[in-house]
């Protein structure tokens, strides 16, 4: 067994694989239990807890976390550039299922949605136009969040596989 070299390849490795299972433990738990569980709330109280939420959760701790590994993955990949070709591939990969699967999603879809609902005066919605609103925002939010939930956690996995194979030959 080689011994644990600490050194800039690493260091980054292990940024990019803790910054992208850390999105990928919350887009589970999203998935799992927070989602189901303010789905079973009634139109308006679903709109609020979600609106509060997503208000909460943009902060300068998760935009490190969501962000970082848009850089980082690829960064990754460049710095094992020279290692085995299948190191290199599985991490370009995996920044690639994250950019598109994570970034581009978050991007392109959640955010809008969450902007649609955040624009929305909650406090005199008619019981009609909240089933409306929900209607256009819950489905739509949690197809576009299973992808991210599917796509972080397979880049996590592959980037767990290089940190155990990446100094070997295969």
């Amino acid at each position: 067994m080689e011994p644990f070299i600490i050194d800039t390849k690493t260091i980054v490795l292990l940024f990019t694989t803790l910054l992208t299972g850390l999105l990928a433990g919350i887009f589970f738990t999203w998935s799992n239990a927070i989602t189901p569980g303010i789905g079973r709330l009634d139109d308006i109280n679903y709109l609020r807890a979600f609106q509060n939420m997503n208000r909460t959760i943009v902060n300068p701790l998760f935009l490190v976390i969501i962000m970082g590994p848009v850089f980082l993955s690829f960064a990754t990949a460049y710095l094992y550039k020279s290692n085995h070709p299948y190191i290199f591939w599985l991490l370009l990969i995996a920044a690639i299922l994250y950019f598109v699967g994570v970034f581009l999603v978050t991007i392109m879809g959640n955010i809008p949605l969450n902007n649609l609902l955040d624009k929305t005066d909650l406090t005199n919605i008619s019981l009609e136009n909240a089933r409306s609103l929900r209607d256009q925002f819950e489905l739509k939010w949690n197809n576009l969040h299973l992808v991210r939930t599917i796509t972080s956690v397979l880049s996590f996995f592959l980037l767990i596989i290089v940190c155990l194979f990446r100094n070997s030959n295969f």
